[in-house]
């Protein structure tokens, strides 16, 4: 909405010209998104305490989680406003990829809300049905690829169905209409390793921050037109104003991050972590970067993985588990890292993941 106000003004004052370009208008909505999760979150810790929406904490988790029954959770809403609200005020919404990245987000947060408020009301740990949990998640997916291909169709196109493939330049297969079935599968897969994630104070939303701040890079130089060409990207100009948005993401991520570092005052819940994970898939496709995903995310693997081992190790080895504890880091809980450590750890690891990430884009 600003950026047409100023995009009207521009032509009388001199100021309103800065608000064209993409990185003041990501500045600008990191700090507000940064601003809005920040001095929101009292308040919304108050309300949620009111309203006694408590964390419910797993029966045969660590023991040292046992004093975190109680605590606000549902803090993805705080989360949620804080990225839309500056991604609707700063960026161009007559941009196709905007709508696609916040309804997305939008319909993962959702149903990561009934889930939440199913555990909240049954006062256990058990919320939505496995298989309705993940129907939904894909039907929210499956809306996207559509999208997808709708916009690969247009006149001129504004998307394709090509995949490209990290470290290898020439690699670029075109695989049409499966190209939904791949969306569902990146989008759910980034959704759920996220919410595996979120088991520590503040576990989830650093590591997420971290790959939330490579994909404003990778969105930034994607859209950029000598950027894009000198790193062999895909160039799509619409999407630079995605860059917005992971912007928002960022800030509205570290503004959490102050009220849910260790020892947490609130946390995010489903509502906010399947969120997070389907908009960090959702921006991954729509830059064409699906497979730099689980680089970035690289933590988010690691952890999605245990649970597949620890659950595949149990069924086919007769009850023997590889892992004292699935996700991955309970398993370093109860190896004896105090929590603290097992977060600043993995978060290392995240920054480590990024780095290398961005290194693959001239190792073609």
């Amino acid at each position: 909405m600003l950026y047409f106000l100023f995009e009207g003004l521009h032509s009388r004052w001199a100021f309103p010209n800065v608000v064209q370009y993409i990185t003041f208008r990501t500045a600008a909505a990191s700090i507000t998104a940064f601003l809005i999760s920040l001095l929101f979150g009292p308040w919304m810790i108050r309300r949620l305490r009111a309203f006694q929406i408590g964390q419910v904490v797993r029966i045969d988790g660590p023991a040292s989680h046992k004093p975190k029954a109680g605590t606000p959770t549902m803090g993805g809403l705080l989360i949620l406003t804080a990225v839309f609200i500056p991604t609707l005020l700063w960026a161009n919404l007559t941009n196709p990829d905007i709508w696609i990245a916040v309804l997305s987000t939008a319909g993962f947060g959702a149903i990561g809300f009934a889930d939440d408020y199913l555990k909240i009301t049954r006062k256990n740990t058990h919320g939505l049905f496995a298989r309705y949990k993940m129907a939904a998640q894909c039907l929210v997916a499956l809306g996207v690829g559509v999208a997808l291909i709708a916009l690969s169709r247009h006149a001129p196109p504004l998307y394709n169905t090509h995949v490209l493939f990290p470290f290898f330049k020439d690699l670029i297969p075109d695989i049409g209409l499966f190209y939904i079935l791949f969306v569902v599968l990146v989008l759910v897969a980034s959704s759920n390793t996220v919410n595996l994630t979120d088991g520590l104070d503040g576990l989830a939303i650093s590591t997420f921050a971290v790959s939330a701040a490579t994909f404003t890079a990778l969105t930034y130089v994607t859209g950029h037109a000598r950027f894009s060409e000198y790193l062999l990207l895909v160039h799509f100009p619409p999407v630079a104003e995605l860059t917005i948005f992971c912007g928002s993401l960022v800030g509205a991520s570290l503004g959490f991050l102050w009220w849910n570092a260790h020892p947490a005052e609130i946390f995010m819940g489903d509502v906010g972590s399947l969120a997070l994970g389907g908009a960090l898939g959702t921006v991954a496709v729509l830059i064409k970067q699906e497979l730099l995903l689980p680089i970035v995310g690289g933590v988010f693997v690691l952890e999605g993985l245990s649970v597949i081992i620890q659950v595949g190790s149990y069924k086919l080895r007769g009850g023997k588990r590889v892992f004292r504890m699935a996700p991955l880091h309970h398993h370093f809980e109860l190896i004896g890292w105090a929590e603290p450590k097992v977060i600043t750890r993995f978060l290392i690891l995240a920054i480590v993941f990024a780095l290398f990430s961005l290194t693959t884009l001239k190792l073609r």
